[in-house]
């Protein structure tokens, strides 16, 4: 499989980790749309949110309590923005479930074209 985000949490893909368990990975993004912008991945390849079923949800509700830990730790505690894209429509452009945490600065609401 040629999937970046897989290489980046098998170690043969470096990245700024941030956060690490057995189950998913934290890192900073590498293009950053705001101070705090940090991707979170199931280790295990889910393709998107399509993806996720009964077997391996416990791995999403394990992202969002991660999520949550970081935001305090980062200290956005005046809020943040957590997103998954799904699908070449929903503007998925790696194909490995992956959710963003962005903050550090006030957020507007984007468009949809």
């Amino acid at each position: 499989m040629d999937c970046i985000f897989c290489k980046i949490a098998n170690g043969q893909v470096s990245a700024k980790k941030v956060y690490e368990n057995k189950k998913i990975l934290a890192f900073q993004d590498m293009n950053p749309v705001a101070p705090v912008h940090i991707l979170f991945i199931p280790k295990e390849h889910i393709c998107c949110i399509n993806d996720i079923n009964i077997g391996n949800s416990e791995i999403i509700g394990n992202i969002f309590c991660s999520i949550a830990e970081i935001a305090r730790k980062m200290g956005l505690g005046k809020g943040y923005r957590v997103i998954s894209n799904c699908g070449e429509d929903g503007g998925q452009t790696v194909e490995h479930l992956h959710f963003h945490l962005i903050g550090g600065k006030k957020l507007g609401w984007p468009g949809v074209d």
